[in-house]
């Protein structure tokens, strides 16, 4: 974790906040809400985005951009533009099959991650709680 201390959440907290924007992160989210609201504008994902999120580090509005713009090259998604609401077009979105087949990987994916992370966190401490003196030295 970087020494830094996080301006939105202090010092109080380890947060992912100083690890950079995890872009990739970002995809099974948005594909996960396009699944649960069938078809949603940019704006409102946006909106969403945050409280779905797979860690607390802010989710930058271009990131997500350029993540359906990714999932769409990709065939995961598709967009078509919405008009005639009184308000300005909009690009709307929704899953395609294989959006929801990449939906299941990222599940895939995402539950041996937490496995593993889970089992390092058990880990360390674990080793954490050994006298400096019981661990074995570096070479």
């Amino acid at each position: 974790m970087p020494r830094k201390i996080c301006a939105r959440h202090g010092k109080a907290r380890p947060c992912s906040c100083g690890m950079g924007n995890l872009y990739r992160f970002i995809e099974p989210v948005v594909l996960h809400l396009l699944q649960i609201k069938v078809r949603s504008c940019g704006y409102t994902l946006c909106s969403d985005l945050q409280a779905h999120a797979l860690t607390d580090a802010e989710i930058d509005k271009a990131a997500l951009y350029r993540t359906l713009r990714q999932l769409e090259a990709n065939g995961n998604v598709k967009s078509a533009w919405e008009t005639g609401n009184g308000g300005p077009a909009r690009r709307v979105y929704r899953l395609t099959k294989k959006g929801e087949e990449h939906l299941e990987e990222w599940a895939t994916v995402l539950e041996k991650l937490s496995k593993s992370m889970g089992r390092f966190v058990h880990n360390t401490r674990k080793s954490l709680k050994k006298p400096a003196s019981a661990r074995p030295r570096a070479a």
